[in-house]
């Protein structure tokens, strides 16, 4: 009898269970000050993967301004931390730091010249998450980017 390789690791990583709030469909709506008197519609899921090992999260928006991505959310169990490696359409890809305590979700990337922050407050009763990015090209001054409210669908 073979069995897949790695087979024993496709379980459920304790670290991310904070994070199983967000499991789910969501739809989006969303604003980004770049594109004034835009309003954005999409879509994001999150899912678990290989057995709860890691968290996946794939977003579209149906708008050509704002790319389409994929995220894979895992820890470091040593340091309690979490990151997400995230890519998308353009062929751009970043590693972000992540946290979720309490009811806000929040990742973030401090890179020269372009770095970045989202928070993300999750409702009462787990319906919604209305958040907002911002980005700094100096790494002092911070300006709007993508605000984003998501609109649990199941």
């Amino acid at each position: 009898m073979t069995h897949e390789i790695g087979h024993e690791a496709t379980i459920p990583n304790p670290t991310l269970e904070r994070f199983s709030a967000l499991v789910g469909q969501w739809a989006t709506e969303g604003t980004h000050p770049m594109v004034p008197g835009t309003t954005f519609h999409g879509r994001t899921s999150f899912e678990w993967m290989l057995g709860g090992a890691f968290l996946l999260m794939r977003s579209e928006i149906h708008e050509p301004e704002i790319p389409s991505g994929l995220a894979v959310i895992g820890s470091d169990d040593a340091t309690g931390a979490h990151y997400m490696l995230y890519f998308d359409e353009r062929g751009v890809s970043r590693k972000y730091d992540v946290s979720f305590d309490g009811d806000t979700v929040k990742w973030w990337r401090d890179a020269p010249g372009f770095s970045q922050r989202f928070a993300g407050r999750l409702s009462s009763d787990g319906r919604a998450i209305v958040g907002n990015g911002e980005l700094s090209r100096d790494g002092e001054h911070w300006e709007g980017d993508l605000a984003l409210t998501y609109t649990r669908v199941r």
